[in-house]
């Protein structure tokens, strides 16, 4: 039976580049079945907030494959990312992105550029968790679990494996997020110790990125989280030569999503120009997915030779290196043409031992004694000239609990006591509270309430807590900048 998937042809250029790349998967035999579906612009002016309705989630969850052209999200609040909704209902936990220079044909300062960057897909602060608290202060949620950094972490180095990939960069900024990407670190030198045939290293995200665009052939398979595997994948591919080559899986257990790398572009939309070329990309990933390797290694191939030949589109046409410019449909029908040709001087794909399908099992957690030790309390105070002396004292002055007031910072930095005069100060305040020196008891949630209790009679606006725990005698926050 043929492979059934579903197909969104999307916004802007969308359906002219999906059209191409279905013209080009038919004429190379693609054993595919389609069906259609509509999300983005048209689904949400039609009130649906999400963009995209029930009939297609039902489509989807059939299917388990998606081939999808970029959208368009309205501008404004109330609307919802679809990508970001898809990949994280459908648990498409690893983005994957190869990065390949196609020089001298496509422009790029560095030929041997080939690198594959494994960015986790649902995590990190694109949960999309944020909240205003005062007048002066938002803040957003940066969600990192052990469970999900492990899934992508192993996920990289299978598809190492898989792929004959012999090195894997980790980046993170764990010398500033020591709790979140300290973890995320740790857990890469931990499962590191398991896979002795690949080399590994560890980049802070900022370096990282710098030789990404400075170096980028120092790099083999890339994993990071989110949101720094957002940005360095467009460094990457625009390093290579152009973001509008670039094609994307977003892979998890069950379902798997197919994609360019670029946007819906309504600029140039319906003018026939549009470089199907990303769209193409990520349906060969989909092909390699799917079992149908010789099938994608025809289609690449075809790919590399049309670009061999000089057959442009205007994106990347150089008068000095491009034979002849074309619009979308030509450019579909140039590939179609060399169907069973290899490049001459590009390297030809070859996908006969590579693609097999990537299981992840993640070991369980074991169970680790939590300890309360602390409160954070957060307050919304703009009185007195936002003088933390006089909020310090205001706050030592509450009736006494078991609990005492250890330090009070202001955007994490330490203001009282003994704080430094010159820091500028916002109407967000955290009040950290430890246990007494004299308590020889744990914190009951109990003495929080009454805590808040406290300052709700001192007439303190609270606008959230956090509770401070160690883990196994290990202190499971961070300390504040000065404590």
């Amino acid at each position: 039976m043929k492979q059934r998937i579903t197909v969104a042809k999307g916004d802007g250029i969308g359906p002219e580049i999906m059209d191409a790349t279905i013209k080009i998967l038919k004429a190379a035999g693609a054993d595919l079945e389609y069906d259609f579906i509509e999300i983005g612009k048209k689904v949400y002016q039609a009130g649906e907030k999400s963009g995209i309705s029930q009939q297609s989630w039902n489509n989807l969850r059939k299917n388990k494959i998606f081939l999808k052209a970029p959208i368009t999200t309205p501008q404004g609040g109330g609307y919802k990312s679809v990508n970001v909704t898809i990949r994280k209902s459908l648990s498409l936990f690893s983005n994957v992105r190869p990065c390949r220079a196609y020089t001298p044909y496509v422009r790029s300062h560095f030929p041997k550029m080939d690198l594959v960057i494994i960015r986790e897909n649902e995590e990190d602060l694109y949960a999309g968790i944020e909240h205003q608290q005062t007048n002066e202060v938002i803040q957003c949620l940066k969600l990192v679990s052990r469970p999900g950094s492990e899934r992508i972490i192993r996920y990289a180095f299978e598809y190492a494996l898989a792929y004959n990939r012999k090195k894997i960069t980790c980046m993170t900024k764990d010398n500033i997020m020591k709790q979140t990407d300290g973890m995320f670190h740790s857990l890469f030198d931990e499962i590191a110790a398991e896979y002795p045939g690949i080399e590994t290293e560890h980049r802070i995200i900022d370096i990282g990125a710098a030789m990404i665009a400075g170096r980028p052939e120092a790099f083999d398979v890339i994993v990071t989280l989110n949101l720094y595997g957002d940005i360095i994948s467009d460094i990457a591919a625009e390093v290579a030569g152009s973001v509008g080559l670039g094609g994307s899986a977003n892979v998890g257990e069950n379902f798997a999503m197919f994609e360019a790398i670029h946007g819906s572009a309504p600029d140039i939309a319906g003018k026939g120009i549009a470089n199907p070329s990303g769209l193409l990309n990520g349906a060969i990933l989909m092909l390699v997915h799917l079992g149908q390797n010789k099938v994608a290694e025809k289609i690449e191939n075809a790919w590399l030779k049309t670009l061999e030949d000089g057959i442009h589109t205007g994106d990347i046409f150089r008068k000095d290196m491009s034979f002849k410019r074309v619009g979308t449909d030509e450019f579909a029908e140039e590939v179609i043409n060399r169907l069973g040709q290899k490049p001459l001087d590009l390297t030809p794909a070859s996908f006969d031992e590579t693609g097999r399908q990537i299981h992840i099992i993640t070991k369980p957690e074991s169970a680790k004694v939590k300890e309360l030790v602390g409160v954070d309390v957060f307050l919304d105070w703009n009185e007195n000239d936002r003088n933390p002396e006089i909020l310090g004292k205001i706050i030592d002055k509450l009736p006494a609990t078991h609990l005492k007031l250890k330090m009070i910072t202001n955007r994490g930095v330490k203001v009282y006591p003994d704080g430094q005069p010159e820091i500028f100060c916002t109407d967000h305040w955290r009040c950290r509270f430890v246990l007494t020196e004299t308590s020889n008891h744990r914190i009951a949630q109990n003495e929080i309430i009454h805590l808040l209790q406290n300052f709700a009679s001192a007439g303190l606006d609270f606008i959230k807590t956090e509770n401070l725990y160690n883990f196994n005698g290990i202190r499971g926050y961070s300390l504040g900048q000065g404590e």
